[in-house]
C-alpha cells in the first residue's frame, strides 16, 4: 500500500477530544516544516508524509503511517504531542478520488 491510500494516513485535529481549540494554533506548520524542504523556486514543499491540510474546514496535519520506517522517532514525537495535548486523531477514511475531499489552502 502507498503513503497516498487512505487508510495509511492519520488525521490530527487541531481540536481537544473535547470539541476547543488547541492553542498554539500554528503547532501543525511547526511540525510540518520538520521535514519541508525549499525548491529551486524558494517555494516549500511539504512531505508527503507529514502534511498541513484544511478539512472541512479545520486546520490539520494529516500524518503517513509509513513513516515509521523511514523516521521512527519523529513519528514517535508527533504522536505523542498528540496524545499529550489531547488533540484528536483518526485514520484517515476520506476518498482522495473526489476533488473536494481536501480544501488545500495557505496556512
Amino acid at each position: 500500500m502507498s503513503v497516498y491510500e487512505s487508510d495509511d494516513r492519520w488525521i490530527i485535529e487541531g481540536v481537544l477530544t473535547d470539541g476547543s481549540r488547541f492553542r498554539p494554533s500554528d503547532w501543525i506548520e511547526r511540525i510540518s516544516t520538520s521535514l519541508a524542504t525549499f525548491g529551486q523556486d524558494h517555494r516549500l514543499r511539504y512531505d508527503s508524509e507529514v502534511q498541513p491540510r484544511v478539512i472541512h474546514r479545520q486546520k490539520c496535519l494529516v500524518v503517513a503511517k509509513g513513516l515509521s520506517q523511514r523516521n521512527p522517532e519523529l513519528l514517535a514525537d508527533i504522536m505523542k504531542f498528540a496524545e499529550d495535548n489531547q488533540l484528536r486523531i483518526q485514520e484517515d477514511r476520506r476518498s482522495l478520488d473526489l476533488p473536494n475531499a481536501v480544501e488545500r489552502r495557505g496556512m
